[in-house]
């Protein structure tokens, strides 16, 4: 049985006349539903529905079926496929691909254009983390919603032989980017395991030195991949628009002079640097992260942010053309570990430093309109002084209001979720794979969708 919950008057769904709006569906409708062919008819879910959690509407879908003999009901056979869709898009990604073995029509359902254009309409999904292992061979993945580890089919173009040992550079929105080891690129959706080849960046034989590899997409079906060529200050970039299949003409950057500051919201390229006198030489950074970029918009332009080898904070103009630096973070002669990460729209750095006899691990954020540094969150004390001494690395992905940490060194390994509008930080539990324990080098955020095109 389904329970629906809606405000208005329901649109005829050819239910049996004898009970007409009488039976109660066992899934929740969540968000507005519209067919197009009854567009005046339109209803909206009430408020009630759309402040349920999903784990307490799965609470109810059990309860209610345990009832299932005492109340009158109906096939899911006779629901309109367009509310069923409608329906099942709002599940959790985890949750549908569960249910897709319930019947064959809700199997089919998965691959309907229909139901992935409802999907669509969901407006965000809480973000899947991929994670990175050494032997570049598995697709792990932790659901932030049913906080749990989760072992996806590996793609079958990853596999084959000359693209062993792809490693992954970027992500967005649904889908992750993969760079072989001759300098291609392989665009994949882990949840339906697609993935296809990108055209050549290069011409066969020439290659360039890449500073910075990033994504952006504000849709599941289009996608920009972003590439920063040069050795500083001489730069130049290049995009890939999946619109029209084409890398767009290369362009030079110019320097910016430092004394303007430019908080107009351009379409910005930002470096952070990880400088070699700064960190240990025996703390290397995981392959995916030695392009450690990430992408935000500004005044509806895209904005790239990556790590580079100076220790500042570089800017570059992709409108303009142009880049500058920003302040250093920290001196020189300090020891620490850095990245980036986006959430929620803003650039932000995270510094594991060690000072006093104990470690500290601090997020900041730069402000364009004082040309400084000032510190977002922290880590609990009690947490960061396991640090103190390991020389430990940490690679960081953002999504939202969510940041995912990956501190490794050769003693320990450890992966702390944090919210940074509630500043509530939590380590993640161990993963264990055919009764191993699982250590993974860093990770990258995006959206289990399955309406994600490659």
């Amino acid at each position: 049985m389904l329970l629906l919950l809606y405000e208005g008057q329901l649109p005829p769904l050819s239910l049996p006349q004898e009970s007409p709006l009488t039976y109660t569906l066992t899934c929740y409708f969540v968000g507005t539903y519209h067919r197009p062919e009854l567009a005046e008819t339109d209803y909206k879910v009430s408020s009630f529905a759309q402040s349920m959690k999903q784990d307490q509407i799965m609470s109810l879908i059990k309860t209610r079926k345990r009832k299932a003999a005492e109340v009158d009901h109906f096939s899911l056979d006779e629901l309109n496929q367009d509310l069923l869709e409608g329906v099942l898009s709002w599940l959790p990604t985890s949750s549908f691909l569960r249910l897709r073995s319930v019947c064959k029509r809700w199997s089919s359902i998965a691959t309907s254009r229909t139901f992935k254009l409802a999907c669509s309409r969901v407006p965000t999904r809480d973000p899947w983390f991929f994670m990175v292992d050494p032997h570049l061979d598995q697709s792990i993945v932790f659901d932030t919603t049913e906080n749990n580890w989760k072992n996806l089919n590996y793609p079958s173009l990853l596999s084959q032989t000359q693209n062993a040992k792809s490693i992954p550079v970027a992500s967005s929105s649904g889908v992750v980017c993969f760079r072989t080891v001759s300098g291609n690129f392989i665009i994949s959706n882990p949840v339906t395991g697609a993935c296809r080849e990108l055209p050549l960046a290069c011409p066969p034989g020439q290659t360039q030195a890449i500073q910075a590899i990033a994504m952006h997409s504000t849709n599941c079906s289009s996608y920009r991949l972003v590439l920063v060529y040069g050795e500083f200050p001489h730069l130049s970039a290049k995009i890939y628009d999946s619109d029209t299949n084409q890398w767009e003409e290369e362009f030079s950057l110019s320097r910016k002079p430092s004394q303007e500051c430019d908080s107009s919201g351009d379409e910005t390229v930002y470096f952070l640097s990880k400088a070699g006198d700064v960190i240990a030489t025996n703390m290397q950074r995981s392959p995916s992260k030695q392009y450690s970029s990430v992408i935000t918009v500004k005044g509806g332009e895209e904005v790239i942010y990556f790590l580079s080898f100076s220790g500042t904070v570089v800017a570059c103009n992709l409108a303009r053309r142009t880049f500058s630096e920003y302040p250093r973070l920290l001196p020189v002669f300090f020891e620490y570990s850095i990245d980036l990460v986006e959430c929620g729209g803003e650039m932000l750095v995270v510094v594991l430093s060690e000072f006093l006899e104990s470690a500290s691990l601090r997020v900041w954020k730069f402000s364009e309109r004082e040309r400084s540094w000032h510190q977002v969150a922290a880590m609990p004390p009690a947490m960061s002084h396991v640090f103190y001494g390991k020389k430990a690395d940490i690679n960081c992905v953002g999504y939202g209001d969510q940041m995912l940490i990956c501190v490794n060194s050769g003693e320990f390994s450890s992966y702390v979720l944090c919210n940074l509008v509630s500043n509530e930080w939590a380590e993640l539990p161990k993963c264990f794979v055919d009764g191993k324990s699982k250590e993974f080098m860093s990770a990258f955020a995006f959206e289990p969708r399955i309406e994600a095109c490659v």
